[in-house]
């Protein structure tokens, strides 16, 4: 028993599954839309399946990432532990892995309906293709935000099998924020990056720059916050759930300076994902209570 516990708690460190709480909350911000906005109505079914396409989804995502990152984890010193450089996990036992959860995001979204099960591959080739985007274009940081920004419009869908322009800005939501505090992770690996000839803005710009653009890719995701409770006529607990969003969007650029990078962490995990489970809480909330 304690072996399988030890396996199982290094394939969720190999994953990184408490990461999930950046995009599974805007997930079920893009189910409750369409089940309160429409005449779709609640199904526990349905919900279990989105749930089960994110962590399906996440898992390969980060599986596959891991294992093409493999030779420039070993080489840096604060990665050089990861699970598959220490030897925890086996490169073919990390293959099945990645190619399981590929396969049960798949048959999941096909449980769905027939447009999920259409989109399916397209959503695997965005998530999965990230990983190799840090070799060619400083972008990689989009390429991620645009990742995690299928889970709202991609919940949406699974309930009412069509789009609409609401869950689209809370994907654009998604983008910007999870781009601009991925631009403040990779701050920790500038030398590194320039030195194995990997693309990031930090980068390419240097700390201080990077940051500015950071700042300014987050004034967006506040502007299309406004533009979210507007397009969809939130109330207050919408209005406090964005407050608080915004906040702490602020906060974690006044935690992190150039030349301290001894909280990035704090930034990039905790702050992120405090931000990401209040806002959806109250946007949630909101919904059910005013709509």
């Amino acid at each position: 028993m304690a072996r399988i516990l030890k396996t199982a708690g290094d394939y969720l460190s190999l994953v990184k599954f408490i990461h999930t709480v950046f995009a599974m909350p805007f997930a079920l911000i893009g189910f409750t839309l369409a089940v309160t906005t429409t005449t779709n109505e609640f199904s526990i079914r349905l919900l279990l399946l989105i749930i089960l396409c994110m962590i399906f989804a996440r898992n390969a995502a980060m599986g596959f990432n891991r294992l093409v990152d493999r030779k420039y984890d070993k080489l840096n010193p604060r990665t050089g532990q990861r699970e598959i450089p220490s030897g925890k996990i086996g490169v073919k036992q990390a293959s099945l892995f990645v190619a399981a959860n590929a396969l049960l995001f798949i048959v999941s979204a096909g449980l769905i309906n027939r447009l999920t099960l259409f989109l399916s591959p397209v959503a695997l080739a965005v998530i999965l293709g990230y990983s190799l985007t840090k070799r060619f274009t400083s972008l990689c940081h989009f390429i991620l935000g645009l990742g995690l920004s299928l889970a709202p419009i991609g919940a949406y869908i699974s309930v009412t099998g069509s789009f609409h322009f609401l869950p689209i800005i809370y994907s654009l939501i998604v983008l910007t924020w999870v781009s601009g505090f991925d631009i403040i992770y990779s701050l920790q690996d500038v030398e590194f990056d320039r030195e194995q000839k990997l693309h990031s803005i930090p980068s390419l710009t240097g700390r201080k720059k990077a940051l500015s653009i950071s700042g300014l890719v987050h004034f967006v995701t506040f502007l299309l916050v406004v533009a979210a409770g507007i397009a969809g006529k939130g109330n207050i607990l919408y209005l406090a759930g964005a407050v608080i969003f915004t906040g702490l969007l602020l906060w974690q650029h006044l935690l992190v300076k150039p030349g301290d990078l001894s909280r990035v962490n704090i930034a990039f995990q905790t702050t992120n994902g405090i931000a990401s489970v209040v806002f959806a809480a109250f946007v949630i909330l909101d919904l059910i209570i005013f709509t």
